[in-house]
This record gives C-alpha cells, structure tokens and sequence, in this order.
C-alpha cells in the first residue's frame, strides 16, 4: 500500500533571483531537504521583489491547497523586503507590529551592541518593520540573523516565510519547521538510488524505464544524460515513499534488479552511486 506524502510548494521572493544575479541555492537545498522528510514539493515559484506578484503567488498557491507554502526572502528592514507585505495582501489581513517578534528583534540588537557589531541600541522604523507580521501570525526565532521567520495558519494551509540569507533559512528551517513537517509526513519515509549507466543510448534506455516502472508502480525512475546522447553516460535515479523504511528499499532493489539485467542485456555497464 503507498500513502500520497503531503504537497509543499516553494516560493523564492526576490529580484536577484530573476536577473540570475544570484543561484537559487534556498530552492535546491529545500527541496531535497523536504523530500527526505517524506513530504513532495510540488512547485517551485520564483517572483520578484513586487507586492502585487508576491500576492498573486500566494493567492495561486493556496487554491492548489497543499498543506504547506514556504516562502524565501524579503523579511529585511529595506525598502524591498516585502514579503510581509505580500502574503498579507493575499489573504486579506493587515500588518501589525508583533510584540513577541518586536522583544526578538530587540534582544537581538542588544546583542549586537555587547558584542561591539554595533555602535548604540536604537530600534529605527527600520528595524521595527521586521516586527509588523501579518495578523494572527506567529514569529520564528532566527538563531543565526535578526529577522525571524514567520508561520501563519491560514485555513489548511501553513504559510511559512523565512529569510533569504542560506544561513538564516536553514537555522530556522531546522529548529522551527521541521517539526512541523514531521507532525504531518507520520511515518513516511523517502528513499533514493542512483545508477551510472555506460553503453547504452538514453533512446533505447527509455523503454526499459517504463517497462520497469510499469512493474514497480510506487518507484520513480528518472534518467539524467551527463553530455550528449552518443557519449551513451547517463544516471538512473529511482526514488519511493513508503510508511516502511524495510518496504522502501525492497521496492528500490526490486527495481535496480530487474532494470540492471535488462541494460546487461542491451550491452550496457551499471555502476552504482553512492549517496
């Protein structure tokens, strides 16, 4: 039996993103961080530093309903840090100063000024936008940077935003989110192969992978040419998820066999990868 992991879908939030300033290294970190939690990331959005496309966004993303949406970037004190701003646009509610996001941001400063990285302890406007959530929302401790990250419930859905900076991204993600995400995945468990395959095209190899899958349904397998097709060098991933960590990987050495001795008869050569 294969239990349907919960949907998250991602949203990156900023412009450097979209002029290929920066590598979107929050998606990729996210997404496979997520998936060996058990729960399926089913969409990945980028969209710019604009209130109107960040609400436009959210308001797509939560008419799919995935359980989670969990956004990157724009928690800052600058002018283009308007996630806040966004989400709350999407769903209808006003930003107000939290005062258990504001005690944070505070600390945090104080902080700063004992350890000499700044001069004196003053909360700016600047400093106090990073306290105004959108309302009903609740503050994320950041153990790495000064602006927390954020979860609103809104219906069934998790709306969660952290920052862009990687570092503050995963310390949150770590401390604050995973919980979560474990309290609804249960006991699901992901788990993955990868095979290097040589001597065989990826045209001929594709019918072997859906003959394959078609006898092992709750295994994925996805082919990855490393250059071009007559180099005939490609990595095989296979992937399931399963309430059974022993069932999981019966089905990923099920499915290496039976695709091992296939290739072995088209002439191929099959090295595995370690992970």
């Amino acid at each position: 039996m294969s239990i349907a992991p919960a949907q998250v879908e991602l949203i990156c939030i900023g412009n450097e993103l979209l002029i290929g300033k920066t590598l979107n290294t929050n998606a990729h970190w996210l997404a496979k961080r997520i998936t060996t939690l058990g729960l399926l990331v089913r969409r990945i959005t980028v969209v710019g530093d604009d209130v109107d496309e960040i609400a436009s966004a959210i308001k797509e993303s939560i008419q799919r309903k995935p359980v989670f949406i969990i956004t990157t970037g724009g928690l800052g004190p600058t002018f283009d840090d308007k996630t806040l701003e966004g989400v709350a646009k999407a769903v209808g509610q006003e930003l107000k100063e939290n005062r258990e996001a504001l005690e944070m941001i505070k600390k945090k400063y104080r902080q700063y000024q004992a350890e000499g990285r700044i001069e004196k302890f003053e909360m700016t406007q600047y400093r106090v936008k990073m306290a105004r959530l959108p309302e009903g929302a609740k503050p994320l401790p950041n153990p790495v940077g000064t602006a927390p990250g954020v979860l609103l419930k809104w219906g069934d859905v998790n709306l969660v935003m952290l920052p862009g900076v990687p570092q503050e991204m995963m310390a949150i993600f770590e401390k604050s989110v995973v919980p979560l995400l474990r309290e609804v995945a249960g006991n699901l468990t992901f788990y993955e192969a990868s095979l290097k395959i040589r001597g065989i095209a990826e045209s001929d190899l594709a019918p072997i992978i859906d003959h394959v899958m078609h006898r092992n349904p709750y295994v994925y397998i996805k082919s990855h040419p490393k250059m071009s097709e007559k180099t005939h060098r490609i990595e095989l991933h296979l992937s399931t998820t399963s309430d059974s960590q022993s069932i999981a990987k019966q089905r990923i050495e099920r499915a290496i066999i039976e695709i091992s001795e296939l290739i072995r008869e088209k002439g191929g050569r099959i090295q595995p990868v370690q992970t």
